[in-house]
Formats: C-alpha cells, structure tokens, sequence
C-alpha cells in the first residue's frame, strides 16, 4: 500500500519509513505543488489540513502528522509553533533556554498528533502519541533534530538527541502516534 507523507521535512520521512518497516505500507513525498497553509489552532487541526492537501496533489491517501514541543511553564509554548519559534533550529533552542531559565517546573512533553485521509481528503483515522520529559539546561547529544538536543526523555538522564534512532523511535511521540495508526491500518 502507498501513502504519501505531508512533509517536506527529510528527518520525518526518514524516522516515518523506520518505524513502518516490515508494515507493508510504503510512504512517499507528496507530488509538487505540496504547500498546505498550517492556519490550524490545534496540532489537529494542522494534521488534518497537511494531510488533505498532501491527498489533494497526489490523488492517493496521505498521512500527516503536526508535532511541537510544549513546555509547561510556558503555558504550552511553543506549541503549534515550536517550528516557527525562530529562524533556525538552533535560534529556537535558545530562545527556549532563555525563556525556561528563571523556572524551576521544566516538564514539557512532545505532542504528535496523525491523521490519515484517503485519496478525496475524507478523515479515516486520527492518534496522538506524547512523550513527556522535561527541558535540560544545555545542550547534550547528537542526534536526533529540532529540540532533541535539550529533551530530558521522562525515565532517562538523557536527551532525545543523546538516544539511539531505534530507542527514540520506540519511546518518541511520533513513533507512538504512527504504531497506533498502523495498528489500525492492519487489523
């Protein structure tokens, strides 16, 4: 079965393609003119309109997921925006420490929210996978993306950046979002 993957992002493709092998289930890139406007409030909302426009230009079913980071002495900011928070990856990792830094209560949790559309953009199945942790005070690790490198996983001394491809994709948000999704693609 194919699926188009409502990314432009490489690194969710890749881990998307990881934690499906073996399902049977191959995802794509969606067909050029891929440009959905996240106008969304909730990370649902987001989900759902990548993965209709995705099925839109690609005329096949298409999977999307809207994920950020959400710290709880923020108020849950970054939120929907932990992706536009700043320019780069690293500018938005500093403007995190700098904005965490006079709070003790560090818990955050990764939010990743899937939906899957079939080829006309009629919603078949919606998960939510979390993560929950807590935000370092540096930096640590090399792997991983975006705020990996400063995600202390709950249970772990460790960043997400610090965990091996296989470990994070076990215990990530996305990884949990996508086996609940798959489980309900192959019952």
């Amino acid at each position: 079965m194919k699926i188009v993957f409502a990314t432009g992002n490489a690194h969710k493709l890749k881990e998307i393609q990881e934690i499906a092998k073996g399902s049977g289930i191959e995802f794509v890139l969606p067909a050029e003119g891929f440009n959905p406007v996240e106008n969304g409030k909730t990370f649902e909302e987001n989900s759902l309109i990548k993965a209709k426009e995705a099925a839109r230009v690609s005329k096949l079913p298409a999977l999307a997921d809207d994920s950020g980071l959400c710290v709880e002495a923020l108020n849950g900011a970054p939120g929907i925006h932990s992706a536009r928070y700043a320019e780069t990856a690293q500018a938005r990792i500093d403007k995190l420490l700098k904005e965490i830094a006079p709070y003790d209560n560090r818990k955050a949790e990764f939010v990743c929210s899937m939906t899957l559309v079939d080829e006309n953009g009629n919603l078949l199945h919606s998960t939510l996978g979390i993560c929950k942790g807590e935000i370092a005070r540096t930096q640590a690790g090399q792997g991983g993306f975006g705020y990996d490198p400063i995600f202390i996983v709950e249970g772990t001394n460790k960043t997400m950046a610090e965990l091996s491809d296989s470990r994070k994709n076990e215990i990530s948000h996305r990884g949990r979002a996508l086996r609940k999704m798959l489980a309900l693609l192959t019952r």
